[in-house]
């Protein structure tokens, strides 16, 4: 069964612009990464600073392997200095109702 992740960011003004196009040149990869099935970067209406991306993968492994792969690549370290706080990730399993 799939996994939805959450990846809540909070961004300074300062950095917005510069997350979102880091994101338009990376993703590309993260959707090609074995197991991805989607990813759809948001803006919360409220907070414009606040970027969450909603991801669907097909197995938490597979989000975990991608975020080491990451991680290794310096590419969250990167991302990580344009933040104003720490990252949030929420992996969400679907209850059948």
């Amino acid at each position: 069964m799939s996994v939805d992740v959450i990846l809540d960011l909070q961004v300074s003004a300062a950095n917005r612009e510069e997350l979102l196009s880091i994101f338009t040149a990376i993703l590309p990869d993260t959707r090609a990464y074995a197991g991805c099935q989607s990813v759809i970067v948001t803006s919360n209406e409220n907070d414009p600073h606040n970027i969450v991306l909603l991801e669907k993968w097909d197995k938490r492994s597979d989000h975990e392997s991608y975020a080491a792969w990451r991680t290794e690549r310096g590419d969250m370290e990167k991302l990580g200095a344009l933040l104003s706080a720490p990252p949030v990730i929420k992996y969400l399993a679907t209850i059948p109702s």
